[in-house]
Parts: C-alpha cells; sequence; structure tokens
C-alpha cells in the first residue's frame, strides 16, 4: 500500500501553483513515476512553463528550456564540442539536455532534423558529441508543447519522435471559478510570476523519485489486465476509421502507467479501469485517422472511444 506523504504532498503543491489542470498534473506525475516523456498541447497561457518550474522546484531538480524556432540547430539541443585556443584541444560543450526536467518549448516550430536531436537522448539517457556518449543526469523528462491552433512556419513531429512520448496531454481552458482564482492570484498586490512560484518548496529529492519508480515498476500486473491493454491497442490496428494504429510501444505504455495510476490511487494492483483512463492519452498521438473520418470531422479521441467500445473489460472479482 502507497502511503507516502512526500508525494501526496507534492501533487498537493502543484494543484495549488497550476490551478484546474489536475488531470493534467496527474499524467505528468505518471510520466515521472514511469521514466517517461510528455507532450502538452494548449494554447498559450496555461501554465506549460509553470508546471515544468513549480515539478524542478518541488524535487530541488535542474530544469532548462530551449525554445524552438526555425533557426534551431541540432548542436543548441545537445551541443557541440569546440578548439579551446588555450589548451590547442577540443573540449565538449554541453547543451540544455543535460539536466533533470527539460522544457521543449513549441517543439514543432523547429525542423525534423533538429526535433530528432531530441530521439537518442529520450530513448536512451545519452547524447553523442563526436562519438562520444554523455549520459544525461537521472532523472530525466522531457515535457515538450506545442499550439494546436497555429500551423503556420510549423513542421509536424515525425511518426519516431511522437511514439517517444508517452503521453500526449491536451491542457484544457480553466472554467471560471479556476481563471478567477488564477487572476486572483497573479495580481495579488505586490505579487509578480516570480512571488507566485515562491510559494513553492522542496519536499522531496531527486533520489526519491527513483525511489518512487522502482516502487511502481514493483507493482505487480494480473495477467487478465494485461492481456486488456494489448487488446486494446491491437484492436487500434484493424478499427476501420483508423488507417494506422498504435504499435508495441503502446501496449507496454498502457501497463506501465496503469500502474503509476494504481500507485497514486494508494493500490498494491491494477485495475482494468486503470487501462481504460490512460487509453487516450497513451494512443491519441500514436494513431492516424483514415481520410473518411478526417472528412467527416472525427477526432483520435472520439474514434479510440469507440475502439474501447469493441473490447470487453475484464472481471476480476475472481
Amino acid at each position: 500500500m502507497n502511503d507516502n506523504s512526500q508525494f501526496r504532498q507534492l501533487r498537493e503543491q502543484l494543484n495549488q501553483v497550476l490551478i484546474g489542470q489536475q488531470a493534467a498534473i496527474d499524467h505528468v506525475l505518471m510520466a515521472m513515476l514511469t521514466g517517461g516523456h510528455v507532450l502538452l498541447e494548449g494554447v498559450p497561457g496555461l501554465g506549460k512553463t509553470l508546471l515544468v518550474r513549480a515539478l524542478a522546484r518541488s524535487m530541488d531538480g535542474r530544469q532548462a528550456r530551449i525554445q524552438f524556432t526555425p533557426d534551431l540547430m541540432p548542436s543548441d539541443v545537445s551541443g557541440h564540442s569546440l578548439y579551446d585556443m588555450s589548451t590547442q584541444q577540443f573540449r565538449i560543450r554541453r547543451g540544455p539536455v543535460f539536466t533533470n526536467l527539460l522544457l521543449a518549448d513549441e517543439i514543432n516550430r523547429a525542423p525534423a532534423k533538429t526535433q530528432a536531436a531530441l530521439l537518442e537522448v529520450m530513448q536512451e539517457g545519452q547524447v553523442t558529441i563526436d562519438g562520444k556518449a554523455l549520459a544525461v543526469p537521472k532523472p530525466f523528462m522531457v515535457l515538450a508543447t506545442q499550439n494546436p491552433i497555429e500551423q503556420e512556419g510549423t513542421y509536424p513531429l515525425p511518426e519516431a519522435e511522437l511514439d517517444r512520448f508517452l503521453f500526449k496531454i491536451l491542457l484544457a481552458t480553466p472554467g471560471l471559478e479556476d481563471e478567477v482564482a488564477i487572476v486572483r492570484g497573479v495580481t495579488a498586490p505586490g505579487t509578480s510570476d516570480r512571488d507566485y512560484l515562491e510559494q513553492v518548496s522542496v519536499v522531496a529529492s531527486l533520489e526519491d523519485w527513483m525511489r518512487w519508480r522502482e516502487a511502481v515498476s514493483a507493482l505487480p500486473v494480473d495477467e487478465r489486465v494485461m492481456d486488456y491493454a494489448v487488446r486494446l491497442v491491437q484492436a487500434s490496428r484493424s478499427f476501420p476509421s483508423l488507417q494506422r494504429g498504435a504499435g508495441p510501444r503502446a501496449s507496454i505504455n498502457l501497463v506501465r502507467t496503469a500502474r503509476a495510476r494504481a500507485w497514486l490511487a494508494s493500490r498494491d494492483f491494477v485495475l482494468p479501469d486503470d487501462v481504460k483512463a490512460l487509453f487516450l492519452p497513451v494512443l491519441r498521438h500514436r494513431v492516424l485517422l483514415s481520410p473518411e473520418a478526417e472528412l467527416e470531422g472525427h477526432t483520435p479521441d472520439q474514434v479510440l472511444l469507440k475502439v474501447l467500445e469493441t473490447v470487453p473489460s475484464p472481471r476480476m472479482d475472481t
């Protein structure tokens, strides 16, 4: 049974800073607990940067930000070697990926070659510069953002890179009460954005982060739940409204994140409902709609909900 007061305090603190985004925060925390990366999609001003800064501050970790632009080079992301005149030797200048939490802001504004600079570090936790493999700090997590409205001057993310993201999270616009609370907190007399972040305190260490990961990975998963996750993903590959379904990495991530969801709920067992709840964020960026579905105005989420209906959930009472 999970009874980790530090983690509950971390979760509560993030919810106090990023008001009205509880679902997004929980998904980011699940990614953190499973060693995954997150693609955040939402209009500007919903607190994506604030979330990364608050999480890094809560965990006493390092954070870095890369503003992706059309002229950004791969070496601006990973680093490069340069010749040092004083020593007459080449030395390596490490890029911003050498951190714990990396915010890749507006990742779709850079061309594919620059986007691909993140592939190796997201998958293997290392960067190769001049043939030398350099490990990034542990733990390491990428939170990338993209604006769903502006398409001019953007480059679609390659399928290989999309598949590296554990979740694609759609940030919702806050409701009236939440937005009033946000405005009240930020515009209070004598308060600046920096002051707003000052309320975030260190509640856990990076070692705690790694310990939580180990606890989540040790959670048992019933064979029926695992079979259900795989059958759901396989159903996406033959569904008429999908031109391309999700691959095996989706099945793996469904099981891993279902463990994290159970851990967040202080359970030591995984339910089919955990798999159901994470089906959309795990698969929405891994499937491709058929031309007919696009013409009819369907979204990946709408189609995936229909996929869910085609696969019966296992009974867990015996």
